[in-house]
């Protein structure tokens, strides 16, 4: 028995997941992992596939010398998608004023492919990491003062295992696997350049920490109990998270995310989490 994912996997589903790969020869990964989840009956508490979270299982499985997945499309990442500049995207007059001096702020969910497209060539072209496609269950978000769009945000998938994440809540293994869907990760937070207004960044954190539990328990039918993000400590004091309240917890291996691999890839960063309730601890240990 082996444990991927928060699921549990037998001796006959790694068996299943090979014959399945030898009926199918030319069954690319995403299909793979839609079969898989139909298959095992693998989904989320709205019903949808966990075909995401599936593939970063299958990919484990190949680390660990279980299965051979075919090619990637995208070897070496080659095939990540390019958003180059376009004038949307330009640089506005600059907003220099404290935040008690805008315009009412909104978070509006980024919906349909245009507003996708848009949201995704802000973060490439202004915020340091540029846009990396997330995978499973997510939310975007454009921040509005007034109808001046002032910041953008993301939140998906929590880290597979963080050290400092699981001392702060008390997790053991059974729960954490079982609870992990309850944390969600502000992967990306950009204040544009032109953007100088004091105050708002921990402004719109303190909101998106009441509106996100909402928009996902319409979109996913459940509500995250804790917030995680990384700040590259090299880069950022994380003085916005501190000033929302969140909390400093440790730092992050320098493993990735969702890393297969068992040394430093990526720069070690310092892990900053927030409560959505008063009892999250009390929820993610039971």
């Amino acid at each position: 028995m082996s444990i991927y994912c928060g699921r549990e996997f037998s001796d006959g589903d790694i068996q299943a997941i090979k014959l399945l790969m030898q009926q199918n020869p030319s069954l690319r990964r995403t299909p793979l992992s839609r079969k898989l989840c139909e298959l095992l009956d693998w989904t989320k508490p709205n019903g949808e596939l966990k075909d995401m979270t599936c593939r970063v299982a299958l990919l484990r499985m190949q680390a660990d010398g279980l299965i051979t997945l075919p090619p990637s499309r995208m070897p070496g990442g080659r095939g990540r998608p390019h958003f180059p500049p376009t004038s949307a995207t330009d640089a506005q007059t600059a907003l220099l004023q404290p935040v008690h001096e805008l315009a009412s702020l909104t978070l509006r969910p980024v919906k349909g492919t245009q507003a996708s497209r848009l949201w995704n060539e802000f973060i490439a072209r202004y915020h340091y990491l540029g846009y990396t496609p997330m995978s499973g269950s997510q939310i975007r978000y454009n921040v509005f003062a007034g109808e001046q769009l002032v910041a953008l945000l993301s939140f998906g998938a929590s880290a597979w295992k963080l050290a400092g994440r699981e001392r702060y809540i008390g997790w053991q293994e059974r729960e954490r696997m079982k609870n992990l869907q309850l944390v969600v990760n502000n992967a990306r937070f950009l204040i544009l350049p032109w953007i100088q207004s004091k105050g708002l960044a921990s402004k719109i954190l303190s909101r998106v920490a009441r509106q996100l539990p909402l928009d996902w328990q319409q979109r996913y039918g459940y509500r995250p109990v804790l917030f995680e993000t990384f700040v590259e400590s090299e880069r950022h004091r994380g003085t916005c998270y501190k000033a929302a309240n969140w909390v400093h917890v440790g730092q992050t291996t320098g493993r990735g995310k969702k890393s297969v691999v068992h040394r430093q890839i990526i720069p070690i960063k310092d892990i900053w989490l927030y409560p959505l309730r008063k009892d999250s601890v009390s929820i993610l240990c039971r």
